[in-house]
């Protein structure tokens, strides 16, 4: 018997909330519910404070969710992202466009009203990442909280995050370091189905590339080419933010594995995940015909991955310390 689209998607639907929730529910010390006696509001002052930004600048989502990232892949996921100070990890070069830390600071100021020296800044930015997915239309997830905030903050510790030029086997090493695999670094990078990136970043994809034809990256669309171009002129303002995935930035869906199959992959590293043969199957799997059913088992995997994501090197117990203010040491 033949199904169309809709109709497999509306026979498995059921099964698939069944798996969407049953993402694992504790880590490396952290379980959902963690502040269900010392603080119960945690996670509906967290969402108060994401929504309210989030409905004046939608492009605070995105933000926040490369932020709990970078923060993560550097120390372990202990808010070290968050300190500010000279040489501090936010002030490293790979973290200078980050932005979204003033919602950050208004969910603490809440629970520190609500609920003094009890909820870590870090427990704040993992929840702020899930709510912002929630907010463009992703599939929520539970987090484990118990985290502890770290007591370094270092810019040359930054130096390894991954990066926009790194080829597909530096990407996976740098994820398996953190006990990440391939799967993972595919599903997690399916985060830049929201958001932008400056024209710096990817601009020399686009002339000189080759000495051949245009000059552009082959692993580029020709028809997306002139269009980037447009967006990107060569002697253009470098600055100039382009979305990461065309024509769907501010939905988390799986528009941005479709690109990557038609050669729209705007980031160097995020096509070679496509063109390498170890990462390509993962990518063609998100992005098949059943559209819906597909979205439902990527915004799944992106829970699961989140949530292994988000125990890298995390500090429970009596490690780090609970900030009384996010930006600074106690």
């Amino acid at each position: 018997m033949a199904y169309h689209g809709d109709s497999i998607y509306k026979l498995l639907l059921p099964f698939l909330l069944v798996f969407a929730y049953a993402i694992p529910t504790q880590g490396q010390g952290t379980k959902v519910g963690f502040y269900s006696s010392s603080c119960s509001r945690v996670e509906s002052i967290v969402r108060s404070a994401v929504e309210s930004h989030f409905k004046s600048d939608p492009s605070v989502a995105p933000a926040l969710l490369r932020m709990h990232f970078h923060d993560c892949f550097v120390q372990g996921c202990d808010a070290s992202v968050l300190i500010n100070g000279p040489s501090a990890e936010r002030n490293a070069l790979p973290n200078l466009s980050l932005r979204g830390f003033e919602v950050i600071d208004d969910a603490k100021a809440h629970l520190e009203a609500a609920c003094p020296g009890v909820v870590s800044c870090a427990d704040i930015l993992a929840l702020a990442a899930r709510d912002s997915v929630d907010l463009t239309k992703g599939l929520s997830w539970s987090v484990p909280l118990g985290r502890r905030d770290g007591l370094v903050s270092a810019a040359s510790d930054a130096s390894n995050l991954p990066g926009f030029t790194d080829s597909v086997d530096v990407q996976k090493q740098k994820f398996i370091e953190k006990g990440l695999n391939t799967h993972d670094l595919v599903t997690l990078v399916g985060g830049h189905t929201i958001g932008t990136t400056e024209c710096q970043f990817f601009r020399y994809r686009l002339y000189n590339f080759t000495t051949a034809g245009n000059g552009a990256d082959p692993t580029i669309s020709s028809s997306f080419v002139s269009q980037l171009q447009t967006l990107c002129p060569f002697d253009g303002d470098g600055t100039r933010r382009v979305a990461l995935d065309t024509g769907s930035q501010n939905t988390f869906d799986v528009s941005y594995f479709t690109n990557l199959r038609n050669g729209q992959g705007i980031l160097e590293s995020d096509q070679r995940l496509f063109t390498d043969d170890s990462t390509r199957t993962y990518v063609k799997n998100y992005a098949g015909i059943l559209r819906g059913v597909l979205g439902l088992r990527f915004g799944v995997e992106f829970g699961r991955s989140m949530v292994k994501m988000s125990n890298i090197g995390v500090k429970t117990g009596t490690e780090g310390e609970i900030r009384k203010v996010c930006s600074s040491f106690n």
